[in-house]
């Protein structure tokens, strides 16, 4: 390659005369002798060229310069700019991790992350293709690998990398800015033309060659560390760490696949990934435009034949609409967008002996019989364990230990026993009468099995406990499932109410405790003794009720009493709440343990608040729609359920049909020239929390 072609190819903020782009010389001058000009010069050629190397080797699969090079350059940029204090939040140098965190935090995303519908089947995948031409008529479609890593939005301001976070619930997830900063084929910084703002979402993985070697020395480190399951497990794994210097240790990568929000986007699919392409962001070479859904069924299928090849895991295929347009006209659901469908492969499957059944229990009771396995890679990941699910299915399978059976991965992830291939032992399994944990008695209902001890079981009860402190209850950090078992282990909690009852004097005795982490948590057990109300009945557990009902549940009754005196006619009358739901909850109410315990909770100091009860609401801003962006005093999910709860609809773009863009703190301005081009009246939180007053409507975070 010539200095000519090698020039045309720099970026835009590397200069063409940079030394380092192409066979630098690396016998370089003392810092000593340097001015603070002079380094300050060398220091931005250096980033340049780092960066176009990262760039090159990372993304391009293409270097220009060998690997001592590149790390000759690398270090005299460290030594410049801790000899001069040149140091920038951007330079290539700022990927080492830094100090570990005490948690991820959680942060709400730019653009909600919604999910898409998928299946194995060829009618299901003909389906949405038939449902996509009814609404807007003839496509064209851009399908892509369906990448089995882990989801990610990653936000640049100005062409800067400002922050990442994990997918989360979709509308917000667990900040990894840190752990991502590491990921050498992200770039710190855009290439070219980008947008003043952009956020954008990608894949993050490990390649396999790369996943084989890290448990390869996994295994080798003295004492033997646990291998990871599979690439996936290793990636998440690896981008939870709390200390980002592990993050950095180990090979992680992305694919970017979508503009979530920015200043201007592309009007298709296949526009966005060429921008993509453009400003630094590495997308993936296999994908292609499909003219019709055959199109899109060939490219699957050729993608399963190839997929043992690819050095990273997919586990099928996504087909979108290409035209962004067409995407808005299809709209969403609250789930999951209308414009794409993952066609997904068939599970792998392999034979193996049963060494072994074990029964767990888990927080409500239920008993799972798990089937111990000779190892056995199915589709290169090592199988020991897989689930017999409940006493029924062991019976339609007829196995026991001993038996060569056939192990599929359910969604390519979950071993799961499909069928006894050959019968190598006596009769069937024969499941416990008696809870393996406690031994209360078991008892069956329906093709289940319960164990009847309760919260005398120590299995249900650290589970219990678990749930009650988990995210989305009472949030009460520094009960992780580990310091649940101890405490019970102990003898400390036996009960839920049993937490508030925690002394900083003997949870410092505990090992591995001190005075801070004593502190720590009974301050946040005292913080924890006004939550909300749907957070509370969450915590409890009660049986079907999960964030969305118990928000319902909250609204609709307003109050912890009410709640547990309503009927089970009343419960019904809640959306989300069918016959069996509010079956289960009258039943947790009307449980004596259960009251006692939650009066035992109140007579602690556990007062769950109460909302306001909104009655003949639901068409006060009826036939409206609301677009939200930027950050809002409440989250954004939480203004579109205000909205939609009082008669609107909430929708993720702005089109003709919107009525107002809701605007709050750091909004994209995509949906700002939304907005103006379609003469959409745009809102401050200030003006939205007016708007609702005036219809008797209270906003509040």
């Amino acid at each position: 390659m010539s200095d000519e072609d090698i020039s045309a190819e720099t970026l835009e903020y590397a200069d063409p005369e940079n030394p380092y782009l192409t066979d630098p010389d690396t016998d370089f001058a003392s810092p000593d002798s340097l001015s603070a000009a002079d380094a300050e010069r060398e220091v931005e050629l250096l980033r340049a060229a780092v960066r176009e190397h990262d760039h090159r080797y990372y993304v391009v699969a293409d270097p220009l310069v060998a690997d001592r090079t590149y790390d000759a350059l690398f270090s005299r940029l460290q030594e410049l700019e801790d000899a001069f204090g040149l140091t920038s939040e951007t330079s290539p140098t700022q990927r080492v991790g830094g100090e570990p965190l005490d948690e991820l935090d959680t942060v709400e995303h730019v653009a909600r992350m919604l999910s898409i519908d998928q299946s194995v089947e060829e009618d299901d995948v003909r389906d949405f293709d038939r449902r996509v031409r009814n609404d807007v008529g003839d496509v064209r479609y851009v399908c892509e690998p369906k990448f089995d890593g882990l989801s990610v939005e990653v936000v640049y301001e100005d062409g800067e990398y400002e922050r990442a976070a994990t997918r989360g619930d979709g509308e917000r997830g667990d900040d990894v800015t840190r752990q991502v900063r590491t990921i050498r084929s992200i770039p710190l910084e855009l290439r070219g033309d980008h947008p003043d703002f952009l956020a954008v979402r990608g894949e993050v993985y490990m390649p396999k060659d790369a996943f084989r070697e890290l448990n390869r020395k996994r295994e080798q480190t003295e004492g033997g560390e646990e291998p990871f399951a599979n690439p996936r497990n290793a990636a998440v794994g690896t981008l939870r760490q709390l200390d980002p210097s592990v993050t950095a240790e180990r090979p992680l990568d992305c694919f970017f696949y979508d503009v979530l929000d920015a200043s201007e986007v592309p009007d298709t699919q296949s526009a966005t990934l060429s921008k993509l392409d453009d400003w630094g962001l590495r997308t993936n070479d296999r994908v292609v435009p499909a003219d019709d859904i055959d199109g899109a069924i060939a490219y699957r299928n050729e993608m399963m034949a190839d997929r043992e090849e690819l050095n990273y895991e997919i586990d099928g295929t996504v087909i979108k609409v290409d035209d962004r347009d067409q995407r808005e006209r299809l709209g969403e659901t609250s789930r999951s967008v209308r414009w794409a469908f993952a066609y997904k492969f068939p599970a792998r499957s392999e034979v193996t002996r049963v060494t072994d059944v074990v029964v767990q229990v888990g927080r409500t009771g239920r008993l799972t019989p798990v089937a111990l396995l000779e190892p056995v890679d199915v589709g290169g990941v090592t199988v020991s364990r897989a689930s017999l699910h409940n006493p029924e299915e062991i019976a339609r399978l007829g196995v026991n230990v001993g038996d060569e059976v056939r192990i599929k991965r359910a969604g390519d992830v979950i071993p799961d026993v499909e069928e006894v291939v050959e019968k190598r032992s006596e009769g069937t399994f024969s499941f416990p009468a008696e809870c393996p944990v406690c031994g209360s008695p078991v008892e069956r209902d329906g093709p289940l099995a319960f164990c009847t001890g309760g919260l005398t079981c120590e299995a249900q009860l650290v589970r219990a406990v678990g749930h009650y402190a988990m995210r989305g209850a009472l949030d009460i950090e520094g009960l992780g499932g580990e310091r649940v078992e101890q405490l019970v282990d102990a003898g400390l909690v036996e009960g839920l109410p049993d937490l508030y009852r925690l002394e900083r004097e003997e949870l410092a005795e505990l090992e591995g405790w001190g005075e801070t982490s004593a502190d720590n948590l009974v301050t946040e057990l005292e913080h924890a003794k006004s939550p909300a109300l749907s957070s509370f009945l969450v915590g409890l557990g009660v049986p079907e009720v999960g964030g969305s009902t118990a928000r319902n549940l909250a609204r609709a009754f307003g109050s912890l009493d009410a709640v547990m005196a309503a009927s089970e006619e009343e419960l019904r009358e809640v959306d989300d709440v069918g016959p069996t739901v509010a079956e289960k909850i009258r039943e947790f109410f009307a449980n004596d343990s259960n009251r006692e315990a939650i009066e035992e909770l109140r007579s602690l100091g556990v007062e769950p608040e109460t909302e306001e009860v909104v009655t003949d609401a639901a068409d006060q801003l009826e036939g409206l729609t609301f677009v939200f962006t930027g950050s809002l005093s409440m989250t954004r999910g939480e203004a579109q359920e205000l909205v939609q709860r009082h008669g609107a609809n909430a929708t993720g773009s702005v089109s003709g049909n919107t009525d107002y863009l809701v605007v709050g703190e750091n909004p994209g301005q995509s949906k700002r020239d939304d907005a103006d081009a379609n003469d959409v009246p745009v809102l401050t939180e200030a003006e939205f929390e007016a708007f609702l007053g005036e219809r008797g409507i209270e906003y509040a975070a």
